[in-house]
């Protein structure tokens, strides 16, 4: 038989029940959850959210150094190569491919590329793009509470609502996935 898998909302007052609920789960008082499974949300930004999540992985700076390189090389090598179907043409003792001029070039070609990828990346990761919509969200984190969501197996469930109402969770919303 295949385990029923859960998305829980969690809808908390203030900032220190959410983040005493995110230090329990830390403190691994829910089998099987960990806090890598949060995801906060709330209507302010507050200093303390990267400290209590803990560091989470940064995937859009990988992408910019692709774009970065990508430029660099992509820009060199298309100079380059146009420059080079000009043999025919007498160069007056010139360089064929001159590399002063091509460095200033290829050196916007680096940023353009670099900023490029970075916008590219970051709509895709952060799903503005393509990605899933949040089914299950409360109108009230955009005003004054602090939800916190995370997917479950079945048997952590019920332990993690338990724990949600033992720091004075004010709304539990719960959805099946699978």
């Amino acid at each position: 038989m295949m385990k029923k898998k859960y998305r829980v909302l969690g809808l908390f007052s203030d900032f220190e029940e959410a983040f005493a609920a995110i230090a329990d789960i830390r403190q691994y008082k829910v089998p099987g959850v960990s806090v890598d499974d949060v995801r906060l949300m709330s209507p302010i930004e507050h200093p303390e959210i990267e400290e209590v999540l803990g560091d989470r992985p940064a995937h859009v700076p990988k992408f910019t150094l692709a774009g970065a390189i990508f430029g660099i090389t992509f820009g060199f090598l298309f100079l380059a190569s146009a420059q080079a179907n000009f043999l025919v043409q007498p160069q007056g003792g010139k360089p064929v491919v001159p590399l002063p001029s091509n460095i200033v070039l290829t050196y916007e070609m680096l940023i353009l590329f670099g900023v490029l990828f970075t916008v590219i990346s970051f709509l895709l990761l952060s799903g503005l793009l393509f990605g899933k919509k949040e089914t299950l969200y409360s109108e009230k984190i955009a005003v004054d509470q602090i939800g916190i969501i995370m997917e479950l197996d079945e048997d952590t469930f019920e332990p993690l609502k338990a724990l949600f109402r033992q720091h004075k969770v004010l709304e539990i919303r719960e959805e099946v996935i699978k």
